[in-house]
């Protein structure tokens, strides 16, 4: 029998089995329903023209978590995940919203066109097969999850707008203590400083980083106008989320020479030593 104490998730599955001494303060786990995903609606095309509007509704069935109790009181919690067929829910790039104390959630068009383009980097203008399911779990480290049957579509993404407003210039530069030019006024050619420009939305830069030293993006050296940074201050040292207009970047622990790439149509860069 599996046991897991309702009051004290978090002594987890294992420290359960370990007790051989009957606690009767404890409830013990006795099982769970896996939950059951519909499409309730399928909603709107997945178009600009209908960016406004709603598209995919599902619902799903409470897992009804018993316990030697009665069934649990605790809170469940649902991650609503989505991948591309073949991935098994195994991608990096998979979606997953956290829903919790719900039991149906409804898609923006726009909303889960920027999901599948921007978040999950789908390519637009052509179709592609995605699958859905929820995963319920009980408490903060969701103990005892139980997966959902798997629904399948087929989407055709649109291209969505930038996840993060790029450079009005179209260039783009990086500056601080990280950096060989240091702060503005640059101590060097500021060309040193300049990434390569991909595309409208993404940057490339091949270039010298001083380990755990400060640096921030900016279209114009020495101008605070646009700037591009992470949303919180030591946060993300080898890429991840970025903001317009956030706290300054740290550069990877290790000194060394690094490519930058900088997606705005995702929101996301990456720094990887060479």
């Amino acid at each position: 029998m599996n046991i897991i104490s309702k009051w004290s998730l978090m002594i987890g599955l294992a420290v359960a089995f370990a007790s051989c001494k009957k606690d009767d303060s404890l409830d013990y786990y006795q099982g769970g329903t896996a939950p059951v995903l519909t499409l309730t609606d399928s909603g709107a095309a997945i178009t600009s023209a209908n960016k406004a509007l709603n598209s995919f509704s599902l619902s799903w069935t409470n897992p009804n978590y018993q316990f030697s109790s009665g069934i649990s009181s605790q809170n469940v919690n649902y991650q609503l995940e989505m991948d591309t067929l073949g991935s098994n829910f195994t991608n990096p790039k998979m979606f997953v919203q956290t829903i919790s104390n719900n039991l149906s959630y409804t898609f923006n068009v726009d909303e889960i066109n920027a999901d599948l383009s921007n978040k999950m980097g789908l390519a637009t203008g052509m179709p592609h097969t995605i699958q859905m399911r929820v995963v319920a779990g009980l408490g903060s480290n969701n103990a005892v999850s139980l997966p959902s049957n798997v629904l399948q579509f087929v989407v055709n993404p649109y291209a969505p707008p930038p996840a993060v407003k790029p450079p009005v210039g179209g260039v783009l530069y990086i500056v601080g203590s990280a950096t060989p030019g240091g702060w503005p006024p640059l101590s060097n050619d500021p060309s040193v400083e300049q990434f390569t420009t991909i595309s409208s939305t993404e940057y490339k830069i091949t270039i010298a980083l001083n380990g755990g030293g400060e640096y921030k993006l900016v279209s114009v050296p020495g101008q605070w106008t646009e700037q591009w940074s992470v949303a919180a201050q030591d946060t993300y040292p080898n890429g991840g989320p970025f903001v317009l207009n956030g706290a300054n970047c740290i550069a990877p622990a290790t000194s060394g020479t690094y490519v930058i790439d900088v997606n705005f149509q995702t929101g996301f860069f990456t720094v990887t030593l060479q």
